[in-house]
């Protein structure tokens, strides 16, 4: 049957696949349902490619999280300023470094 074929092609490309020890993954977490306010979707344009770094793992210790998963930010130093006109309309930019990001990371 036409079905049948169509299944052989489809699965010719699936296969278990195997981890390491030490292999880099992500993983698809559930928002517990107090945080269901947050949009869980985002477009694939937004995605970027990941280059290992051990400098992005953070304890959670570390991290002071307050009961609604905020935290606070501390500013270092103001990098950049700038004034972007948008319908006539004067828009104020600032490049602020954050205290655990680089000059690279700076928004």
């Amino acid at each position: 049957m036409a079905s049948d074929r169509q299944k052989s092609y489809a699965y010719l490309k699936r296969r278990e696949i195997e981890y390491l020890v030490g292999d880099f993954i992500f993983l698809k977490l559930e928002l517990p349902s107090e945080l269901d306010h947050i949009h869980d979707v985002f477009h694939v344009s937004m995605s970027r490619h990941y280059r290992s770094d051990p400098m992005h793992i953070v304890l959670v210790e570390d991290i002071g999280f307050r009961p609604d998963l905020t935290f606070e930010e501390e500013s270092i130093q103001i990098l950049d300023c700038d004034v972007m006109v948008l319908r006539r309309k004067p828009i104020p930019l600032v490049k602020v470094l954050w205290h655990n990001d680089s000059t690279e990371e700076a928004t």
